[in-house]
């Protein structure tokens, strides 16, 4: 007798009752096995059931949501069937989950330190005279610096990649059996990801552990799964190892979101997926797919294909499996580089020796340590001007600044040093409250994590509205028009008005915060990682829009992301930031290739691409660090190119190479 599956999902139906009593599928017939020690991709645009799917693995649904038919196993045990006290037993311990938002698993009251003790001593078996070792142990297994000083500090105090890497931290303290992992890496920094990657790959291996990983990010996929699931539209449409699917997939839809992801060694931007998924409760005659297909015909609108297996070992929802390699490919649209140099045009924005500092010394602090020195500021000496109509990229890992200088732009703090001028000639004041209405239109920022945006009282026609009021009194009709093409300008209708954002995904709820942005129609826009919630397809769309805004408004972007390929392909200049410091600024295309500051290398290098045989360019022996030193070069502590103590204790040079490409780098040119 066969060995039964570590986690079975068994023709599970999942949905939810209609305000006029209708029950609406929102995941239909699936089935789904994971083995012990297996790593499975769940791979699709938002909404198309993937985090659903995984939730109801471990017995949870959303608010709303239901079992409909079918069964879902946990080492045997029917999860369906056990009341939330059982459930309970095995969550968190054996049966672990890392959310796609950190802020959902930390509790901002507690400090770092005894929210990781409280996962211990719920679902591990380590004594409590261990757990502080224990704790500092997990904390430096997922890469934050000086574990000692985090655990002191409550969630505001770290940045969105270090909570996420504390989430996964308190994932792993009870050891579990099976993880499940709802975009766990989103938040996280090129070389932070691919080492947590690797731990998990590990992690996987030692303890035999079962891993479903939910994400529409396939190079992270290709590095950790064994078999990847695409789904569309609530079903499973192809099935196969992560090679099958990624390299050579053989459903129409696979093809297209791999199609529009983009790379590192193109310049262009990609071109999403025509058309939109059907909506929950949509009526389906034949193929969920065949509108946005190429290859459709008259039985892919009238016949449902079942999901089948194929000679070369795949499972697929597809009469025309077969025809896969001879699908039109998809043109990339070629982005309209701004080269003209910034010191010569006119600017939409200055940063001059920008300083920013966290740090608050209170009186008794200061009496208890009078000699102190302050510590290094967490932003300084920046200098940067950028153009009208110009997108600026800032890249760096989680803690370089990115964020920090956004915020400073945008009056949520205040620098320490330095001035921000708009237009050449308009001081910014520091703070957001002191600055005059046609300011505040004109700058606009869009955060990271649009749960901590969008008032979740409020539902999305509200949502709109209140820019709509504010910066141009509309009302009524027009009020309504306007955020009805707002919403349709980043692929969502007029449908998603009266919802509220607990009803939307994670991408669907990051379109909605891009919508009010724009409703101010602003100049200048900060892009705080917008498209790190959105699926391949609709962040293509999303960066399409940008540069299409760009180009018939003149609109000039800040654009901060941890996703190099995605910087490429929509700026014009980008700056390399570690620890606060500015390392290399120049054209995209120079900054990507040689010669480039030793930090950009090693950013580089740590890039995944959707291909299994493709391994990112890791040093096991890197560093990170909490704080940068306080002289010398802010990088000498990890740098494989470090010449010795002028890098200890000298500022290093700033050298322009050419075309506006500038270095900061004690290190000659001829030699990066």
């Amino acid at each position: 007798m066969s060995k039964q599956p570590f986690i079975s999902v068994k023709d599970l139906s999942v949905g939810y009752n209609s305000r006029s009593g209708e029950t609406i599928e929102v995941l239909r017939n699936v089935s789904l096995d994971i083995n012990r020690g297996e790593s499975i991709g769940l791979v699709g645009e938002s909404g198309s059931g993937k985090s659903t799917l995984a939730l109801a693995a471990m017995g949870y649904f959303k608010r709303g949501l239901r079992a409909l038919s079918g069964s879902a196993h946990f080492d045997e045990i029917d999860v369906l069937a056990l009341d939330r006290d059982e459930l309970q037993k095995i969550r968190g311990g054996r049966l672990a989950l890392i959310p796609q938002n950190s802020g959902q698993s930390l509790t901002p009251t507690m400090r770092i330190g005894q929210q990781i003790n409280e996962a211990l001593r719920l679902h591990s078996k380590v004594g409590a005279s261990q757990f502080q070792s224990r704790v500092i142990e997990l904390l430096a297994q997922v890469r934050l610096p000086d574990p000692t000083a985090i655990i002191t500090r409550y969630p505001h105090e770290l940045s969105g990649g270090q909570q996420q890497r504390v989430a996964i931290a308190m994932a792993l303290a009870g050891e579990p059996d099976a993880l499940l992992l709802d975009e766990p890496t989103t938040g996280l920094d090129v070389t932070t990801q691919a080492h947590i990657l690797e731990l998990l790959r590990e992690l996987a291996q030692e303890r035999n552990m079962a891993m479903l990983y939910v994400s529409h990010d396939l190079g992270a996929i290709s590095r950790v799964c064994d078999r990847v699931v695409v789904m569309y539209a609530g079903e499973i449409v192809l099935t196969g190892t992560a090679r099958q699917v990624l390299l050579a997939p053989r459903h129409p839809y696979a093809h297209g979101l791999l199609k529009s992801i983009p790379r590192l060694n193109q310049t262009s931007l990609p071109l999403a997926l025509d058309g939109r998924p059907p909506m929950p409760g949509e009526a389906i005659n034949g193929c969920a797919f065949a509108d946005r297909c190429a290859l459709v015909d008259e039985k892919c609108r009238t016949t449902p294909p079942d999901l089948h297996p194929i000679p070369s070992g795949e499972n697929v929802r597809c009469f025309k499996s077969d025809m896969i390699a001879d699908m039109p490919a998809l043109n990339r649209k070629t982005g309209q580089r701004n080269s003209a140099r910034s010191d010569v045009d006119s600017a939409a924005l200055g940063l001059e020796s920008l300083a920013i500092s966290y740090e608050k010394k209170d009186w008794l602090s200061s009496l208890l340590t009078p000699g102190a020195k302050p510590q290094p500021a967490t932003v300084d000496a920046i200098n940067i001007r950028i153009q009208r109509g110009e997108t600026l990229g800032l890249v760096g890992e989680s803690g370089s600044g990115k964020s920090t200088i956004l915020k400073a732009i945008a009056g949520l703090i205040s620098p320490k040093e330095g001035v921000l001028t708009l237009h050449d000639d308009i001081i910014l004041t520091p703070r957001v409250e002191d600055r005059p209405a046609p300011t505040l239109r004109q700058i606009q920022l869009i955060f990271q994590n649009p749960d901590d945006s969008l008032n979740p009282r409020h539902t999305v026609a509200q949502i709109l509205a209140q820019p709509l009021r504010l910066y141009y009194s509309l009302s009524g009709s027009a009020l309504h028009d306007a955020s009805v093409d707002l919403l349709e300008r980043v692929r969502l209708g007029a449908h998603y008005l009266d919802r509220l954002p607990s009803q939307l995904s994670g991408g669907e709820k990051q379109r909605v915060a891009i919508a009010r942005a724009f409703a101010a129609e602003p100049e200048i826009v900060l892009c705080d990682e917008v498209t790190s919630a959105l699926d391949v397809s609709v962040q293509a769309a999303v960066l399409d829009l940008l540069d299409d805004l760009k180009t018939q408004q003149g609109t000039t972007y800040i654009f901060v992301s941890h996703d190099l390929a995605v910087v490429k392909a929509i700026s014009d200049r980008v700056a390399v930031l570690y620890q606060g410091r500015l390392c290399e600024i120049g054209p995209a295309d120079a900054v990507y290739e040689a010669p480039f500051h030793p930090y950009t290398d090693v950013l580089l290098g740590a890039v995944l691409e959707p291909d299994p045989d493709i391994a990112p360019n890791l040093s096991a022996d890197d560093v990170v660090e909490l704080s940068p030193p306080a002289q010398g070069c802010c990088f000498q502590r990890r740098c494989p190119r470090k010449l010795g103590d002028i890098c200890d204790h000298e500022t290093p040079p700033v050298r322009e190479l050419a075309n506006g490409h500038v270095i900061c780098c004690h290190v000659p040119a001829s030699d990066l």
